[in-house]
């Protein structure tokens, strides 16, 4: 099997499994417990709250351990919104951000905030100068992907982050898609809040964790214990804390070892073969500001559906980029941000490279996918 669907999310690498099972066994105890095995629970706990904060140059204390990235981007918007509604009660947000923040967004406008939905440019991309005109004296939280996860698109963040600075406003950015590939130091970003979620990491599913600026406001949205500095309540999940701990440990290294480099290549290979050799194919998303194992396809008079389901058959996992929902595929709602139409946006393909991908993976995929396409645009028109 060719896996390339890392963008949805990751294999859990060995190390990070072996990290992980003593909590599962032996070491079970509740994180909160005063005994010996709590104890051991709350060491490992923050163990790896050291270890996040040193992935994102903060403190300890300025981490806060969720149940994935869903979670954290609903933690800082509604967290904030919430905390802040007397300042004004105004969001920025764009049209291209993860269903999490665009929910959470709908939510609180139907909660009586102020949501302004920025559109972005046919690459997917906003300008901080749109971010700078849609501030208003009642501009409370700015919000901005750092990378798209459906087209690869990067965001200008450190422009946005700065300019919020200057005004006074909080930025969040879910840099779910981007821990891994690029640097995500937040003094440097700058940010006050930020998403990040294990499974995409080579990490477990069901664990994340925001990044919350010291002094930050938020206000609680699960009713209950203590736990995560009272801003998060429910038992730890020991396990899963302990992964995500070990997995950025890990994705430091890699980065320090050149791993995005090696991605960037992979990916540079797999888009020029498919634009040479699959005619009318187009590149969605930014050419260059791109995530550095993210390519993403519009190929015309195809529905993505069955491209993928026969790619599946030849032993390749992809993606459409799209939502699935009550058995059919909806078109991306970030190919229709950019100005697609609903039928041209039906044949996209997404492709995303990861730590185990292979020159001979991006071979196979060169040689397989040309001659599917032509087929399948031949039955179209049959």
């Amino acid at each position: 099997m060719i896996y390339l669907d890392h963008a949805a999310s990751t294999p859990c690498a060995p190390e990070v499994l072996d990290a992980m099972l003593p909590y599962f066994g032996a070491s079970f105890g509740n994180a909160s417990s005063l005994y010996s095995l709590g104890r051991q629970s709350r060491k490992a706990v923050e163990v790896a709250r050291e270890l996040a904060a040193a992935f994102l140059g903060c403190r300890p204390q300025e981490i806060l351990f969720t149940s994935g990235g869903s979670e954290s981007d609903n933690l800082a918007l509604r967290g904030v919104l919430w905390a802040l509604r007397d300042r004004g009660g105004h969001l920025i947000t764009t049209a291209v951000e993860h269903h999490a923040v665009l929910h959470a967004a709908r939510a609180l406008a139907n909660q009586g905030f102020e949501v302004s939905l920025l559109q972005p440019d046919r690459l997917g991309r906003i300008t901080a100068a749109q971010v700078e005109e849609a501030i208003t004296p009642r501009t409370t939280l700015i919000s901005v992907m750092h990378g798209n996860n459906e087209v690869g698109t990067l965001q200008p963040v450190e422009e946005i982050g700065r300019l919020a600075q200057e005004r006074g406003i909080l930025f969040h950015t879910d840099a779910v898609q981007t821990a891994g590939h690029l640097p995500l130091a937040v003094r440097d970003l700058p940010c006050d809040l930020l998403s990040l979620s294990a499974h995409k990491l080579y990490g477990p599913q069901g664990i994340g964790l925001l990044y919350r600026r010291g002094g930050v406001p938020l206000v609680s949205q699960i009713a209950g214990g203590d736990q995560e500095f009272n801003l998060r309540a429910g038992t730890e999940n020991v396990p899963g804390i302990v992964g995500l701990g070990k997995a950025l440990e890990l994705a430091f290294a890699a980065m320090q070892q050149g791993e995005p480099e090696r991605l960037r290549g992979l990916r540079h290979r797999l888009i020029a073969g498919v634009l040479a050799s699959v005619p009318g194919a187009e590149l969605t998303g930014h050419p260059t500001l791109r995530l550095p194992n993210h390519a993403s396809f519009r190929f015309p008079g195809i529905e993505g559906e069955p491209l993928l389901l026969n790619l599946d058959m030849r032993g390749i996992c992809g993606s459409s980029g799209a939502a699935c929902a009550t058995g059919e595929i909806e078109p991306s709602h970030v190919l229709l941000a950019m100005g697609y139409t609903r039928a041209e946006a039906h044949g996209a393909l997404r492709l995303t490279l990861g730590r185990h991908s292979t020159a001979a993976e991006v071979e196979r995929v060169l040689a397989v996918l040309p001659p599917l396409v032509k087929s399948l645009r031949n039955l179209a028109t049959a």
